[in-house]
């Protein structure tokens, strides 16, 4: 564990000369990675300090017991060594956690798309109930949520719909989201009152900086419509929606929530290149059997990841087995809890592969 930390305070020293120096400055991309890397150790360094304090105190401790004939400095000794001792195994298992590597799109923003599933009406209901949902979590959190685009349902809520959301540890926080949410309930429009159960996919991609991917515009087609509403309704008479048509890789995207063409444009590029660096993302995670055996982070848009039953006001997370009978709450933003498991079980799984 010492060598670790000194191995990563030397390292910390040499980004501390790094980050004030004219080139990197310079360098909008590396002064970028630069402090990154400085703020990620910083935390590592400042705990592994009180870790090396720990162990000399525990030192001094036993030096004192060893030599020391005065009983009143035994006892403070004794007393020194016992708070000491107890404090080490769970610094060792902080920083155990602290120096697992790091996600590197973890510090990212997002991307995420709701898409209705199996359920019809009830479904395009639910991916409302969702984005609320994340709406309130990121007011918590003190994000920013942007729409970018939405295909309203027939009957309320969202037949698809993406949002941009910007701050700290977004993506870090998020990602665990990606995968099948199911919920069952009695629906508005059954008359029986039989339980239905219905889904929507959410996918979550980590924002892409303009120098993570390589966007050559000649392989864009920019296409300028009006804005239309449900039904195909036109909304305005100026042609301010944007599409875009990635030709290489047949991606397609669009954007009619402002009514400046050049801000759904801009909006529209930042959901193309978050769509491009996933397919980079992915690319990369195939090669590590870890990512590929993980329950926890898997991103399989197919997997079944949660359950929201309102008969029960029960939340299911199955991929920790994990049970809550506080439904109300967490469909109104509290997700923390749930979040917090998943990363410890994720985090657990890589200790356990390292070992």
């Amino acid at each position: 564990m010492l060598d670790k930390l000194n191995n990563l305070k030397y390292r910390f020293d040499e980004l501390s000369d790094l980050i004030i120096k004219p080139d990197i400055l310079s360098d909008q991309k590396k002064y970028i990675q630069v402090s990154k890397e400085y703020k990620d150790l910083k935390k590592i360094i400042d705990k592994g300090e009180i870790y090396k304090s720990i162990l000399s105190n525990i030192s001094e401790a036993k030096e004192i017991i060893s030599n020391e004939k005065d009983e009143e400095m035994l006892e403070i000794a004794k007393i020194q060594l016992d708070e000491s001792e107890e404090e080490l195994p769970k610094m060792e298992e902080e920083l155990k956690f602290l120096l697992i590597p790091k996600d590197p799109d973890d510090s990212k923003n997002v991307v995420m798309e709701i898409r209705a599933g199996a359920g019809g009406d009830e479904a395009s209901i639910f991916a409302g109930d969702l984005y609320r949902m994340y709406s309130k979590y990121s007011e918590s959190k003190g994000w920013k949520v942007n729409l970018v685009d939405f295909n309203e349902g027939t009957s309320g809520g969202y037949k698809e719909i993406i949002f941009d959301i910007s701050g700290e540890e977004v993506y870090a926080n998020l990602k665990f989201e990606a995968g099948v949410h199911r919920v069952q309930r009695v629906p508005q429009t059954e008359t029986q009152g039989r339980v239905h159960t219905s889904a929507a996919t959410v996918i979550v991609l980590p924002e892409a900086e303009e120098f993570d991917v390589d966007l050559n515009m000649q392989d864009v087609r920019i296409e300028r419509t009006t804005s239309t509403g449900p039904g195909g309704q036109s909304v305005n008479t100026t042609y301010s929606a944007i599409r875009l048509h990635h030709e290489p890789s047949g991606i397609t995207v669009s954007c009619q929530d402002q009514k400046s063409q050049h801000k759904n444009l801009d909006k529209a590029l930042k959901v193309l290149r978050a769509r491009l660096y996933e397919l980079e993302v992915e690319k990369r995670r195939s090669e590590e059997s870890l990512k590929r055996k993980s329950m926890v982070s898997s991103g399989d848009r197919s997997a079944k990841i949660r359950t929201y039953n309102y008969p029960q006001g029960r939340i299911t997370e199955h991929r920790i087995g994990m049970t809550l009978y506080d439904l109300p709450k967490v469909v109104n933003g509290d997700i923390q809890k749930i979040i917090d498991k998943l990363m410890l079980a994720e985090n657990s799984e890589i200790l356990n592969a390292s070992n």
